[in-house]
């Protein structure tokens, strides 16, 4: 068995690595193994309830890269903006 395996056996306490750790692509990978965990349907409730709860807080965790990303580039385009402003005066 690999160690890069996602979702075998049963999650402790402190199975999973806190999402504020995590970097986007960290946390879309996890999202995508989590997805497909879910989709086999082979737990039960209460384990389901825990990747659901996961995914969901992980893809919360990708919204807010993103969102931290497009506010960059739309900082970055408006310093551009206002150097070339400045530059043509």
């Amino acid at each position: 068995m690999s160690d890069d395996t996602i979702g075998t056996g049963q999650p402790g306490q402190d199975a999973f690595t806190p999402v504020e750790e995590l970097s986007y692509e960290q946390a879309r990978d996890e999202l995508i193994e989590t997805v497909k965990i879910l989709e086999l349907g082979q737990m039960g409730l209460d384990e389901s309830l825990k990747y659901w709860e996961r995914g969901e807080a992980l893809a919360r965790a990708c919204e807010a890269h993103l969102d931290g990303a497009a506010k960059r580039v739309e900082d970055a385009l408006d310093k551009a903006e206002e150097a070339d402003a400045e530059g043509d005066e």
